[in-house]
């Protein structure tokens, strides 16, 4: 068999298991956790984001862990905020119309719960190895959780294993190749020269572990993402007169395409199964809701209580999927640039079409604040799934070590993803990063009573904080008359 061959084989296996099966099990199981915990997730979102932008989550004040409760949503963050945000809702708009974005947003307010309930059970049954580092995720979770050992052993490798192949692909590869693309085409510089800066600037930053790379998240991750946002804003404002149409044209053709001109824009023609199908894939691979790779670096939080930084690190969805992908959507949207075609004649998708967008309303800086955004989404993900990876391979021999290796090797693969075309090792381990999330979601399910128990618990907790807190207010006010 050719390489062809191989590489057609590879592509019908990876539309399989990212097929509608596979879709619904995600969304699916986000739906099921979120009816069961009565919405709580929901409803302490605005708990989550408070509790986020407090000080103390900057601190390692309260409880155990490695690094603060901020610093490890960040780390997370780092992995889940790439390419998707910029090249992946634009693809999902182009193949699915503008409609694809409110399927997005669906499925990102399910994802929530499985992103609390993955990164909470991380916590809950996370170990400490030998250096005293915490070390947690769904194969720690499986394996201590399980009543039936044996089934969660079976499990937790077979995670950790998919983790390790998806770490190299979809963490590593494909994020080095984005990013040496857009440096050659928005600088001039040569894939070889860019893979060089980026493998030494990875292994200055790796080879220090989840310390050094927490402290790089947490000044990288929130300054990119403002960046982008304030890059975005400002293009809607500037179109501001555009954006009712655009929202018009979101809502209408995530729904009903047929009122919007027979449901044909420009050159795309969208339907609703086109619109929900390319919409939840998309917002999955967006915010790797229910993968249970944030879920690694959660268990390395500092915290005092597992549902605590569960609220925390559930805000990642939020954050991912409905600022960052949002400014990326409402600004194709209103900017008129969807369905028009480039210069070879073929309509505009992926990069180019987010670019168009930006162009349209700031000109040809537009251009370059796509390509920062791609470069600095793209090295914070290879950084956040070094970590993901690096525990994985940690879980897989039985110590810490080996880590120096994988390190090592990981950081030298990077050159190699700036500077060749491995598309058959790319849909490897995209296949692989599937195949992580189906026994992930088996655990949720699983786990579920746990994660009800673990929830309703930490409720009378909250609204007792809560209660001491207005208590503490009034005392206050009272205390000033």
């Amino acid at each position: 068999m050719d390489m062809a061959a191989i590489n057609s084989v590879v592509n019908e296996i990876d539309s399989l298991v990212w097929g509608p099966i596979m879709l619904t099990l995600l969304v699916g199981t986000g739906v099921y956790l979120t009816c069961l915990l009565k919405f709580r997730t929901w409803r302490n979102l605005p708990y989550a984001i408070g509790s986020v932008l407090s000080k103390e989550a900057r601190t390692k004040k309260r409880g155990t862990g490695d690094v603060s409760p901020f610093s490890a949503l960040m780390t997370a963050l780092a992995a889940t905020i790439g390419t998707g945000n910029i090249v992946g809702v634009a693809t999902a708009m182009f193949a699915g119309g503008p409609g694809a974005l409110v399927w997005m947003w669906i499925s990102a307010c399910f994802g929530l719960t499985s992103k609390f309930s993955e990164c909470m059970l991380a916590i809950k049954y996370r170990e400490v190895n030998a250096k005293g580092e915490m070390k947690g995720g769904p194969m720690f979770t499986m394996k201590n959780g399980f009543k039936n050992k044996t089934l969660g052993s079976v499990m937790g490798f077979l995670f950790a294993l998919f983790a390790v192949i998806a770490s190299f692909g979809i963490g590593n590869m494909t994020q080095a190749n984005s990013i040496s693309g857009a440096v050659h085409t928005t600088f001039g510089m040569s894939p070889e020269v860019c893979g060089v800066i980026l493998t030494i600037l990875s292994l200055i930053i790796i080879v220090g572990g989840i310390k050094t790379i927490s402290k790089v998240s947490s000044v990288v991750v929130p300054a990119m993402a403002f960046f982008y946002v304030i890059a975005g804003l400002i293009c809607i404002i500037l179109n501001i007169q555009n954006v009712p149409h655009g929202l018009y044209l979101i809502f209408m053709m995530a729904f009903d395409p047929q009122a919007v001109g027979g449901g044909v824009l420009g050159g795309i023609t969208a339907s609703v199964m086109n619109a929900v199908r390319f919409g939840v894939a998309r917002g999955c691979f967006s915010n790797e809701a229910g993968m249970g790779s944030a879920a690694i670096t959660a268990a390395a939080a500092t915290t005092d209580d597992p549902v605590r930084q569960g609220y925390i690190n559930m805000t990642g969805t939020f954050w991912d999927t409905i600022v960052v992908c949002s400014i990326t959507g409402i600004t194709i949207a209103a900017s008129g640039v969807l369905g028009m075609t480039g210069a070879d004649g073929k309509p505009l998708k992926g990069v180019e079409l987010t670019m168009a967008a930006f162009s349209t309303n700031i000109g040809e800086i537009g251009a370059l604040i796509v390509a920062i955004g791609i470069i600095l989404f793209a090295f914070s993900t290879i950084l956040g799934w070094e970590y993901h990876g690096e525990k994985a391979w940690e879980y897989l021999f039985g110590t810490h070590k080996y880590n120096m290796i994988y390190r090592i090797v990981f950081s030298l693969v990077v050159y190699v993803g700036a500077t060749q075309t491995l598309d058959l090792v790319w849909n490897l381990s995209d296949i692989a990063n599937a195949l992580m999330a189906i026994p992930n979601l088996i655990a949720l399910l699983i786990l579920s009573p746990v994660i009800k128990e673990e929830v309703e618990r930490f409720q009378i907790v909250l609204e007792k904080e809560k209660a001491e807190k207005k208590a503490g207010a009034t005392a206050g006010e009272h205390a000033k008359i």
